[in-house]
């Protein structure tokens, strides 16, 4: 969330990661050098085999991004689990990138031939690797030839078929049953695997996991195996126990921005004008006295730079009116400007007390988390999303688990990250080399939050294209970008260079986050595009080019907005689209 009308596009250089030697040298590519005189065994939409120039032989990879992507090549391979494989290519351009989609990358410029090269090693339960080539945005032709993936195939003799797809049969507090198909071949038995951990063994084609924490998500797959080998991986399936705690939001919720401790070109806002349409108000903002103080403070805006801003005693009252109705008012912690770093515990402490003091004061529903800038990233080795050790991640953390604990199973807890610091770890991991330390780091945080996050809205906009889960770059602006965006946080996704998967959250979780008019941030959506992107998400309809990975969201909490002041200045046009939509969504 930005105070600033326009804002800066972050771009992403990733630096390369090298582990290991090769397993056995096998070069596991087809058509390596393009010496077939095309791009065949390749994904390359826009790519070429030309004679000049060439590393060797005849005929080299040419591709020219265009302005709006950068001209991607792809070949998947089968691979055998916890192998280590080695990767080069010849390039020349300016820049050339080469990875591995969820591993390593690296890249160079080069006015001449010049190799890259690069080592992965498979997680134990990967039976597939995506090599990717590409350019940057504009930025001229890129070549490449003599590409190598060496290492042993993925083709295992004697090993069962992929199992049916898992589906989800009786859910309960504690329990989650499930199904799947036979397999092909000779079975002993199958393993149900959550992330890459195994979690049963049985002989037949269902099975019950117990022991579970009630409202909590979780993806399984199945996996057939015999005396000689295991087969691949089936499709996760998610699944969220029951005895969830209601927290009295509609099924579908319209989230807002109030400007309540400045003002801007939208003028302000009072509390009690706020339309009774939105659902949860977010105070913003919050900020802390020192960038690492922790020390946070609610300062309402001045008479001099909000004429007409309401007594405390009026806005306090304004508060207890729209909890009245239904409605979450929350403070919104951070922004543009305040940048949190909990370096220390006594920072944490600190966060926690004041914290706590601005919800008691206003009596307040919960707390909003939109940490930005350099507020969150992660120390270089920290590469475990699940165990975090970079303080100002653990700090965070340990915080809000503190203040949820202090104020109950009602206490409303969302977060307002931008795509640079959630879905770009997909690509980029910031503790394993990413690149930019601050890329994925909310991760870490939502996971440890997950099961007591009312609602993720990320910020889809503000942001240069990213990568989603088709392996695709999407870019703001339209409804593809808020498909493929919201779609990796319902159906999680692999974390770059970690050899870890990200798990989905529930879909009641999950809001999309856009900016309310032109002149509130950058990646403006119509509300045609809106509709379109939310009844896809919702029901798998009109979705365009683009398969929803996680499956329809029937649930799909609704939207967010920065801000309730910019929708009154443009006459309350996101309002008026967007809650007679939410409402007839079913």
């Amino acid at each position: 969330m930005k105070r600033a009308r326009f804002l800066v596009v972050l771009l992403l250089a990733a630096a390369g990661l090298v582990v290991g030697g090769p397993a056995q040298a096998a070069n596991l590519l087809a058509n390596p050098g393009f010496e077939a005189g095309s791009t065949s065994g390749w994904t390359c939409p826009a790519g070429a085999a030309v004679k000049t120039p060439v590393h060797s032989g005849t005929y080299a990879l040419a591709v020219a991004p265009g302005a709006s992507d950068q001209g991607q090549c792809t070949q998947t391979v089968p691979v055998r689990p916890s192998t280590t494989y080695s990767v080069s290519a010849w390039v020349q351009g300016a820049p050339v990138y080469l990875g591995v989609t969820g591993g390593s990358s690296t890249w160079t410029n080069a006015s001449a031939y010049s190799q890259l090269s690069l080592s992965f090693t498979t997680t134990a339960n990967q039976t597939s690797a995506e090599l990717y080539l590409h350019g940057w945005y504009g930025a001229g032709t890129y070549h490449v030839d003599d590409v190598v993936l060496d290492g042993p195939g993925g083709d295992t003799p004697d090993a069962p078929g992929v199992p049916g797809s898992p589906t989800v049969g009786t859910v309960a507090d504690t329990s989650i049953a499930l199904n799947w198909g036979a397999a092909a071949g000779t079975v002993t038995g199958y393993r149900v695997y959550e992330d890459n951990a195994l979690r049963a063994t049985v002989a037949g084609t269902s099975t019950t996991l117990s022991g579970l924490t009630a409202c909590t998500s979780h993806s399984y797959s199945v996996t057939a195996y015999n005396d000689k080998a295991e087969s691949a991986h089936t499709p996760t399936v998610s699944a969220t126990t029951s005895g969830c705690t209601s927290t009295g939001l509609p099924k579908h919720s319209l989230i807002g921005y109030v400007h309540a401790s400045f003002a801007n070109g939208s003028g302000y806002l009072k509390l009690a004008d706020v339309p009774s349409a939105w659902d949860i108000i977010d105070l913003a903002f919050a900020e802390p006295t020192s960038v690492t103080s922790g020390d946070v403070r609610f300062n309402r805006c001045s008479a001099t730079e909000c004429p007409g801003v309401e007594s405390d005693a009026d806005f306090i009252a304004a508060i207890r009116a729209k909890q009245a109705q239904g409605k979450k008012v929350l403070i919104s912690i951070g922004g543009q400007n305040g940048e949190v770093q909990l370096t220390t515990t006594a920072a944490r402490d600190n966060f926690v007390n004041s914290v706590a003091a601005i919800i008691d004061k206003y009596g307040l529903d919960g707390l909003d988390v939109d940490f930005e800038s350099q507020s969150l990233s992660l120390n270089s080795g920290d590469t475990d999303f699940h165990n975090p050790t970079t303080p100002v991640i653990v700090n965070l953390i340990s915080a809000l688990k503190t203040l949820k604990a202090r104020y109950g199973a009602k206490f409303v807890l969302t977060m307002a990250p931008e795509t640079f610091f959630v879905q770009v770890g997909y690509q980029f991991y910031g503790g394993a080399g990413g690149g930019d330390s601050r890329t994925g780091a909310y991760l870490p945080v939502i996971y440890a939050l997950r099961d007591s996050l009312t609602v993720l809205h990320v910020q889809d906009y503000n942001s240069g294209p990213v990568m989603g889960l088709d392996n695709q770059y999407h870019t703001m602006g339209g409804a593809d970008f808020l498909i493929a965006m919201t779609d990796m946080l319902k159906s999680g996704f692999k974390v770059a260079n970690t050899g870890q998967t990200f798990p989905g959250l529930r879909e009641d979780q999950i809001a999309v986050g856009l900016p309310a008019a032109v002149s509130a941030g950058n990646g403006y959506v119509s509300p045609s595009e809106v509709q379109t992107a939310v009844t896809c998400l919702a029901h798998g309809t009109g979705c365009g080019s683009y398969t929803l990975r996680g499956g329809p969201s029937p649930a799909l909490r609704g939207l967010m907005t920065w801000s309730v002041n910019w929708d009154r200045y443009y006459n309350w046009a996101f309002q008026n689209a967007h809650r007679p939509f939410l409402d007839g969504l079913g």
